[in-house]
């Protein structure tokens, strides 16, 4: 048997024998629950006659869809969503670590094979007549011609280097759930910005509306005011009244605008380049049925979670690394090669040669760094875990919020839809009056103000009904494990 083969059998034994030092990681036992909330939700939501108002259905144990976002019937958003996913700088930069994390754990895994490196030397040389001949033969003018192969192994005895490699095996896992969180950010971010310009454009509508009610009031008191009926107070108060109105309207204006600028950036376009067909809440539909994951899934299907616990993964790894780098390394070298003045007889018999070799080091004095270094990872872990708990904690906050907030924007649109007819109908007869001069302008400008309100509440609660839907889709994970592309 050749001195090689004997090498390569000596480390492929050495390796299937060794241990590894440090934790074995096991994931962490899934929380106890039995719910999200405190209280059991009731099994429908508060319905109001109005886009946006439809009642909501809770279907425990129900998956969500990977495309969660083309439950609102809307084709604009699923056209922004696919843009946004195509053109988002930032789930490019996501999978472009993704990538790097993966080539990370190729280096990382070529570690437990040899190296082997050749090399090729060519010397001109000329021996001088005082010393004896550096060839065989006489000639003192040579050109050497040196070939060689250079083997070296380090022995993963206490599994160091597997514990290394699994360290980093989890840091791919990490960035991997990293970028599940960034598309699912990014996707929240894209419909959530949509309804929310829908909304505002509703808002400007309705302070708009508002503006031109108390315009008709202020003609109607300059009239009575010319005829005697009214005081020149009368008119003045319906005309401060008139510009608060107006006064409402620029800063919706301008989050308009600042909430077009953002859906730009996510979907990876300049503010200045032409904008989409403005988004109506009519338009869109709210989901009938949303599914809520059992509790014991969630830990399962929330990347936040999930990048959570490959850290601590690579934290526990970690640990093994520290005690093996303590221990005695194993290091198996080899060279094998030949040396001629002739390229063609380099590999004979006389101009061969070969050297094997052996290296155990036992780190004895290292002023203490490597017990140290031991205790640092083990450190990190702990911190780890505690982070991985913190972030399940927060997780269910988040479904236990959304869930809370459907419950009770539904009944709040429900409430804010009555105002809005009851404060409509209010101002109606007040406005009729005050033709007919039954009534005085403060009057009229009280049921302004409350119709006014009235109306804001009933818009601002009807986008918040499907900005809650979209929170819990995107606190249950967003079905990112049904999606096609994984």
């Amino acid at each position: 048997m050749s001195a090689w083969r004997r090498i390569s059998i000596l480390c492929v034994a050495t390796v299937l024998s060794g241990c590894m030092v440090g934790p074995n990681f096991h994931r962490p036992t899934p929380p106890v629950a039995n719910g999200y909330t405190p209280a059991p939700l009731p099994q429908a939501t508060a319905a109001a006659p109005v886009p946006g108002g439809a009642s909501q259905s809770f279907a425990q144990g129900a998956d969500l869809t990977g495309q969660w976002w083309t439950l609102f019937g809307s084709p604009q958003i699923d056209e922004l969503v696919q843009r946004a996913i195509k053109a988002n700088p930032d789930i490019d930069a996501a999978r472009a670590a993704l990538k790097a994390a993966h080539e990370a754990w190729l280096v990382q895994r070529g570690t437990l094979l040899p190296t082997a490196d050749a090399s090729y030397q060519a010397t001109r040389e000329k021996s001088s007549g005082a010393l004896s001949p550096v060839l065989s033969t006489p000639n003192d003018l040579f050109t050497l011609h040196t070939v060689s192969l250079d083997v070296a192994y380090t022995a993963d005895v206490f599994g160091g280097l597997r514990r290394q490699i699994e360290s980093v095996k989890a840091q791919e896992e990490n960035q991997r759930f990293q970028s599940e969180a960034v598309f699912l950010t990014l996707t929240s971010n894209v419909v959530a910005g949509a309804i929310q310009e829908a909304s505002l454009r509703e808002q400007i509508a309705a302070n708009q509306r508002v503006v031109v009610l108390a315009s008709d009031v202020l003609e109607v008191l300059r009239a009575q005011k010319r005829l005697g009926q009214v005081t020149g107070v009368d008119v003045a108060t319906q005309e401060a009244a008139l510009a608060q109105a107006e006064q409402a309207l620029p800063p919706l204006e301008k989050q308009l605008a600042a909430q077009r600028d953002q859906l730009a950036d996510l979907t990876g376009r300049m503010p200045s380049e032409d904008q989409d067909a403005p988004i109506r809440l009519a338009s869109l539909t709210l989901p009938a049925q949303l599914p809520v994951s059992v509790p014991s899934k969630l830990v399962d299907q929330r990347p936040d979670i999930r990048a959570a616990e490959a850290n601590l993964h690579a934290a526990s790894a970690e640990i093994g690394v520290a005690i093996a780098n303590r221990l005695p390394n194993f290091t198996l070298s080899g060279q094998a090669g030949g040396s001629s003045t002739v390229l063609s007889s380099l590999f004979s018999s006389p101009n061969t040669f070969w050297a094997a070799s052996g290296m155990v080091a036992q780190p004895i004095f290292q002023g203490g760094q490597l017990l140290h270094k031991q205790r640092e990872a083990q450190a990190i872990y702990e911190q780890s875990r505690a982070q991985y708990r913190s972030t399940v904690l927060s997780a269910f906050q988040n479904v236990a919020d959304s869930l809370q907030a459907i419950d009770a924007d539904s009944r709040a649109l429900a409430a804010a839809v009555h105002a809005e007819t009851a404060a409509e109908t209010t101002l109606d007869i007040t406005r009729t009056q005050l033709a007919a001069g039954q009534v005085a302008g403060i009057n009229v400008l009280l049921a302004e103000e409350l119709y006014q309100q009235a109306l804001l509440a009933r818009v601002q609660a009807q986008s918040a009904r499907f900005a809650d839907t979209v929170a819990l889709f995107q606190a249950l994970g967003g079905g990112w494990w049904n999606r096609k592309e994984l």
